[in-house]
């Protein structure tokens, strides 16, 4: 049975984080003096939060777990000037067709694209369609494609643009907070890297799949989602698991950290209400397997 964590999950002061979280807000480029506040800074947030929770239960030292919540705080910044609407709407579109939505799912469907290019790929492929399904290819459109085949190249750029900030703050960007960051979209990226960082890989992937799930609001917006269920959520972490995405001890303490309660706010807040006990007392009578 893992310790529990302490009930504040911040492991950074509150003024920094509230600094840290502005930086998913951008000027609109279609309207000079608009900002585009970035979408769902309360995801980062309990994200953050649910991983160091996750993370100090696993062993890993204070002065890691400062640096790792730095990363887990940052870790959708690639999305900087999400457009919720249409970034819902292509992915809703391609969720149904069973597009692929994530860069290795495209490379794997289509093996001839190159290396760091499966957003063109997407838009030659596909352009056509979504134009006559009334979605204007233009650049508002590709970066919302980018968001999620792109991805790796809008966070580093955005990173590059915060870095001076970062430092001037005294929390460098470090070169294995790029590799966590990135491992759910390019876990093959992570191949000969330090067993610790896989681990907050796996930690960032696995806390911010189970948010997700229980986030009502990305839900309904892009998740083609009406309603939120742990279930599902471990479900699809043992489908990571059996894939090798994810290992063992991070599932399984998660898992362990769920039923004690620990994440139980994060959760009601993120789905926009109480968790039912009837949900939470089935997922206790859940017998998981072992990968094969």
């Amino acid at each position: 049975m893992p310790e529990i964590p302490p009930q504040s999950l911040l492991w950074l002061p509150r003024t920094l984080v509230r600094r840290l979280l502005a930086y998913y807000d951008s000027p609109d480029p279609d309207h000079p003096g608009r900002i585009i506040r970035g979408y769902d800074k309360a995801h980062a947030l309990r994200t953050a939060k649910m991983c160091a929770a996750l993370a100090q239960a696993l062993g890993h030292p204070p002065e890691i777990l400062r640096r790792f919540q730095l990363a887990c705080l940052l870790h959708d910044l690639g999305r900087t000037g999400l457009d919720q609407k249409l970034f819902g709407r292509i992915w809703t579109w391609a969720a149904i067709r069973g597009i692929p939505t994530r860069p290795a799912e495209w490379r794997a469907a289509h093996p001839a694209t190159p290396y760091g290019r499966e957003t063109e790929a997407f838009c030659r492929r596909h352009g056509d369609e979504l134009r006559e399904e009334g979605v204007v290819m233009d650049q508002r459109a590709r970066a919302q494609i980018e968001m999620r085949l792109g991805y790796a190249r809008r966070l580093r750029r955005r990173v590059r643009e915060i870095r001076i900030g970062l430092r001037q703050q005294g929390t460098p960007w470090e070169g294995w907070m790029e590799k966590v960051c990135l491992y759910y979209y390019y876990p093959e990226q992570m191949s000969g890297q330090a067993a610790w960082i896989r681990e907050l890989g796996e930690v960032l992937v696995a806390c911010e799949q189970l948010e997700a799930y229980n986030n009502r609001r990305r839900g309904s917006d892009y998740y083609h989602r009406n309603r939120e269920r742990l279930g599902s959520a471990f479900t699809y972490l043992e489908g990571l698991r059996n894939r090798g995405q994810l290992g063992e001890r991070v599932v399984e303490t998660l898992f362990a950290l769920t039923l004690l309660g620990v994440f139980n706010k994060l959760l009601a807040e993120a789905r926009g209400q109480a968790l039912p006990r009837a949900e939470l007392a089935a997922l206790r009578k859940t017998q998981r397997r072992k990968p094969a």
